[in-house]
């Protein structure tokens, strides 16, 4: 069968990341339609020697390697409790650290073939589940900040049905929170997808997830999200940001859920 009729990404554009000895090794490329020229692309850096091949054509998404960072979606100076030291630090240090890994990833991950080692492969994938889950939960969690904090729309009854009270739902989020202070982790309040409920879970590290769910109120437990303000005080931390919510972006992203929850059941 022809591969090319059926997927554009060809195995020519998978060896292209792969050194030019490498590349010309048992692919059937003729040196004069696919030799080897330098590329200053950010990824294989300043004379790097690529495929024509490649640099004719566009990168695959999945190994795009173009995230940038989204912009803080409020004043960092304007949050109640929370310095605009600790949320600048946390946004462009944390956060743009998970970014550019992520797109560092995404360019050795280009590189693979079938003679790539598994614990390679196996190393590549680690590190790009956990930099795309910090680049996602950094950002939920950051866009639901800048707020209030005062709690109104179709989340208060959402939350009171699933946990018979909304001082119930708020005590085991508070509590899910406490259990992660002084270590590491997320706090997330999410849709799940394919029972339409709301669930609080719990992660220690950004390769934990619930499956199938969005994320609609995000906690950041690691260390760098509140040491700089509230050193070991993990509780006064926790009650700054509830004082910090932002409940209308919390309520949009409710509605979206509920619309693809539907849509998939």
């Amino acid at each position: 069968m022809d591969s090319k009729s059926n997927n554009p990404f060809t195995r020519r554009q998978a060896l292209a990341g792969i050194a030019v000895g490498a590349a010309a090794v048992g692919t059937g490329i003729g040196s004069n339609t696919n030799a080897a020229a330098p590329c200053d692309c950010p990824i294989h850096g300043n004379g790097a020697m690529l495929p024509h091949a490649l640099q004719d054509t566009a990168r695959p998404p999945a190994f795009a390697g173009q995230h940038a960072l989204v912009p803080l979606p409020f004043d960092a100076t304007k949050l109640n409790g929370i310095s605009a030291k600790l949320i600048t630090s946390h946004h462009e240090n944390n956060y743009g650290a998970a970014v550019k890994n992520l797109n560092k990833v995404e360019g050795e991950l280009l590189k693979v073939s079938a003679e790539t080692p598994p614990f390679l492969v196996a190393g590549l994938r680690e590190r790009e589940l956990m930099f795309r889950n910090s680049k996602t939960l950094h950002e939920a969690y950051f866009a639901n900040l800048g707020g209030d904090g005062k709690r109104s729309g179709a989340i208060e009854s959402a939350l009171s049905a699933a946990y018979s009270s909304l001082a119930t739902w708020e005590t085991h989020f508070r509590a899910t929170g406490l259990c992660l202070g002084g270590g590491s982790g997320w706090v997330v309040l999410s849709w799940e997808l394919f029972t339409g409920t709301l669930r609080t879970a719990w992660s220690s590290n950004h390769t934990q997830s619930l499956a199938s769910s969005v994320p609609l109120l995000v906690m950041d437990m690691y260390e760098h999200a509140y040491q700089m303000d509230f050193g070991a005080a993990h509780a006064k931390y926790i009650d700054t940001f509830f004082a910090n919510i932002q409940w209308d972006e919390v309520n949009r992203r409710l509605e979206r859920a509920q619309l693809a929850s539907a849509a998939l059941r």
